[in-house]
């Protein structure tokens, strides 16, 4: 990279880790470290929501999903206004009127301590992997830059977040995640904007995105009722709106960031500032991988995204083969700039037939391609079976390294690894306050529960590198933060349903359908039935609903009185 790249990237990453410990050096109450000191703005809860939601994995993998299967994945998103609803109606009321530190906090309350620690555990395991991967996810980057081992790299993304988290808990989040939103939204501008201009020689926006969708990549709604199918609006809709429910109304990453509102209607306006924009940007973030996808229609293309793989199969016996499927390779992106140069001039002449025949070839091409990968994928396998072959996770980072100017770079590294601080040190924050107020026995002295938050926000922070150090590709890494979310989310979200709305069901018999809904839902994950895993989101609290309300009846009602906000 060009010395103006690193001063960008490394000036950017120093202003918010001095930033925010310098700012927060002072948090001395458990108030200001495991709530933010309650005095967020709105537009500060909103801006802290969605920094914490828009990890690194947003910004590799998101590109990457959209360049692969078009704009299909944003129905995922379907269900998160529908229970942004439902979280300021229902949730917020409840949270500030308890005045708890953690969403975990009211169900002891509501419950008894098992149920508490259940949910508190869930969470635990669940947001500790999950930050391992948002470690992990900006890690690839810098290692594809630097050549570093991806150890070494995973190792400093993680302690420049752990410094300036331990320093000054959920209040340090909040303030950094301005600056970091800031960075993320000047970085996905200026590369959608790059890539429009990139293109524009050969076609226009319009007609560009025209020729996405002849080719299947802007479809971005899928009415099937097949279970299978991962994205639909249905799932999207139903699977979607229980996923989002629970992660934003019972995950204490995100519960933590609207607690730290001046008022209840701050932290409610704060979410629907996230209601409103979060599709939005999802979207745009797609549009943008898209758009990449037709670049590369009219520009060369590796036969592999991750050049790291590519080099050690220079090295290897497969050297000849590999050069040989280049050499094929070569020959099929000019036949797809040729078939692209055609469609584009037929559709500029209105001739529908020449238009057909060339789309037809397009298609053909893009059939050779995804054949010749596949070969560069065995050809990887046979030099090394341990080394992970899915490289969908490196398109956006290979076109930003191959064809952005200088300085560009830098602030697109530097968007990267904002957003994969922005969710770390959220959940890092919210495992620690977690751990010290729901699982740990309380301590009388409030600065004695400040320093036990910061030992515990170290611990995790070296827990998630230690996660970090063992993951390897899934097949997207934004399909693989949720799938691991949806493993827990839906037990989590049911406990709560019973809670805010079956006042006559008590401990014993929640926890008890809790403990078998999250064995199905695990059951359900590793065998072989072929179900999409948003709608574990839903299965997950129907089962516990159900079953905590047949076992109620059959269970001794304890003593119980509703506490007192």
């Amino acid at each position: 990279m060009h010395i103006l790249d690193w001063t960008i990237l490394l000036g950017t990453l120093g202003f918010i880790v001095g930033y925010g410990v310098w700012k927060t050096r002072h948090t001395r109450t458990s108030e200001g470290y495991l709530r933010g000191g309650s005095d967020a703005r709105w537009w500060g809860v909103g801006l802290s929501v969605m920094a914490t939601q828009a990890s690194a994995i947003t910004f590799l993998s998101t590109p990457g999903q959209g360049f692969a299967d078009g704009l299909g994945f944003v129905q995922f998103y379907f269900g998160l206004p529908l229970a942004m609803v439902v979280i300021n109606l229902v949730f917020i009321p409840l949270y500030y009127k308890w005045k708890v530190f953690t969403a975990y906090e009211f169900i002891g309350k509501r419950f008894d301590k098992r149920a508490r620690l259940l949910t508190a555990g869930l969470f635990l395991v669940q947001r500790s992997m999950a930050a391992g991967i948002t470690i992990y996810a900006p890690s690839i980057i810098l290692s594809k830059v630097l050549d570093w081992p991806l150890s070494w790299t995973c190792l400093f993304i993680g302690l420049l977040v752990i410094i300036y988290t331990t320093t000054g808990g959920a209040r340090a989040v909040g303030v950094t995640h301005k600056q970091q939103m800031a960075v993320m939204f000047a970085g996905m501008f200026v590369a959608f904007a790059l890539v429009v201009h990139y293109i524009s020689p050969v076609m226009n926006f319009p007609e560009s995105l025209q020729l996405a969708g002849a080719l299947g990549k802007l479809k971005a709604v899928n009415t099937s009722f097949d279970p299978a199918d991962k994205y639909t609006l249905w799932s999207g809709l139903i699977g979607g709106f229980f996923l989002q429910l629970s992660y934003f109304g019972t995950d204490q990453s995100q519960v933590q960031r609207y607690l730290g509102g001046q008022t209840m209607q701050q932290a409610k306006m704060g979410l629907w500032m996230n209601a409103v924009l979060k599709i939005p940007m999802q979207f745009f973030i797609l549009l943008t991988g898209v758009l990449v996808f037709v670049f590369y229609l009219v520009n060369p293309s590796p036969v592999h995204w991750n050049a790291t793989n590519v080099e050690a199969m220079e090295q290897g016996a497969q050297a000849a083969d590999l050069k040989a499927l280049h050499v094929r390779h070569a020959a099929n992106n000019a036949g797809l700039r040729a078939s692209t140069l055609d469609w584009v001039a037929a559709e500029r002449a209105g001739d529908e037939a020449a238009q057909a025949q060339s789309k037809k070839d397009l298609e053909g091409a893009m059939a050779q391609d995804k054949a010749l990968r596949a070969g560069a994928t065995a050809l990887l396998k046979a030099h090394d079976p341990e080394r992970e072959a899915n490289d969908k996770d490196y398109i956006f980072i290979t076109f930003i390294m191959d064809h952005l100017p200088v300085g560009v770079i830098g602030l697109l590294l530097a968007m990267i690894f904002s957003a994969g601080m922005s969710s770390t040190s959220a959940e890092l924050s919210a495992l620690a306050t977690t751990s010290v107020v729901d699982v740990l026995p309380p301590h009388a002295s409030d600065t004695r529960q400040v320093r036990r938050s910061q030992w515990a926000t170290l611990f995790f922070g070296l827990l998630a590198l230690g996660f970090a150090a063992i993951f390897s590709l899934f097949e997207n890494l934004i399909q693989a933060v949720n799938i691991l979310g949806s493993l827990f989310y839906g037990t989590i979200l049911g406990i709560f349903l019973v809670a805010f709305f079956l006042k006559r069901v008590q401990g014993t018999a929640v926890f008890t359908a809790a403990l078998i809904a999250q064995a199905l839902i695990l059951a359900l994950h590793f065998s072989h039935l072929q179900v999409a895993f948003l709608w574990y989101n839903l299965i997950a609290p129907a089962v516990t609903v159900v079953l905590a309300l047949v076992l109620q009846p059959l269970l001794p009602a304890p003593r119980h009185q509703e506490p007192t906000p």
